[in-house]
């Protein structure tokens, strides 16, 4: 199993990005999704999750600005990022609980690369 994050860039402040997370493998079934970010030198925290329902939950800092989203059909977690500002700026990761294919009804926790969100002032 694998997730695959993309959409990080450079954007200015007050503008948008998207970032995606596919998984591969084979999947039984994902419980939660979500991105947590990551600045050098600091613990890992948590952005947005949301569940197999689609209940989600959000970081103070982002709420009214962020928006998460998940394609059940695809596996795939989006993050809607907009008003960005430059205290946005790190790496964003994705972060999947899910039960493998074959695990024996256990879940496991799986994280993608890092995708590098620049905002400029």
């Amino acid at each position: 199993v694998q997730l695959q994050a993309s959409g990080g860039g450079l954007v200015q402040a007050g503008g948008s990005l998207r970032l995606s997370c596919a998984t591969s493998g084979s999947i039984f079934s994902i419980s939660s999704m979500g991105w947590y970010r990551q600045a050098p030198g600091k613990q890992r925290d948590l952005v947005a999750t949301i569940t197999s329902s689609g209940s989600t939950n959000y970081a103070d800092s982002v709420k009214g600005r962020f928006t998460i989203s998940r394609d059940n059909a695809k596996n795939t977690v989006y993050l809607q990022m907009n008003s960005l500002k430059p205290e946005d700026t790190t790496v964003y990761y994705c972060n999947a609980i899910l039960r493998p294919s074959g695990s024996g009804g256990r879940s496991y926790e799986y994280w993608g690369q890092g995708t590098l969100v620049t905002v400029s002032s």
